[in-house]
């Protein structure tokens, strides 16, 4: 089970995901301005390593070079979980929310709309599949 991931653990393994690798001070200089500083990303990537989120595959001199072993979308489906169990695990009040705070347009919502229908459309075949 993928453990609970705090803020800079997500903005680490997003790095980490789109490098593929890369020791602790490459993730520090992937941040942008001003930068967590170095010791704060050191101890974030070696907690995410005990939680098993991570882990060093190898040695380049002095600097151990990590990569995620937690996928991506793993990762998103336990944050999407965790925001809607704010709103009682129902997706329309969190819809609503966005609507009302500006950050949700009818092209997202004709893009939901799709994937919905194509959600529908496996979840049909995989039933008649089954039978």
């Amino acid at each position: 089970m993928l453990p609970k991931l705090a803020r800079l653990e997500l903005q680490i393994l997003e790095l980490l995901w789109a490098r593929g690798s890369a020791s602790v001070r490459e993730i520090q200089e992937g941040f942008p301005e001003p930068r967590p500083a170095y010791t704060t990303v050191q101890t974030t990537v070696y907690r995410l390593e005990a939680k098993g989120a991570l882990r060093r595959t190898h040695k380049i001199g002095n600097a151990h070079i990590f990569e995620p072993l937690v996928a991506r979308d793993l990762a998103r489906h336990r944050l999407l979980d965790t925001i809607l169990s704010f709103f009682g695990g129902r997706a329309q009040p969190m819809m609503q929310q966005l609507a009302e705070a500006g950050k949700l347009t009818l092209d997202d919502i004709k893009d939901a709309e799709k994937a919905i229908r194509k959600r529908s459309r496996q979840q049909d075949t995989e039933r008649t599949r089954k039978r």
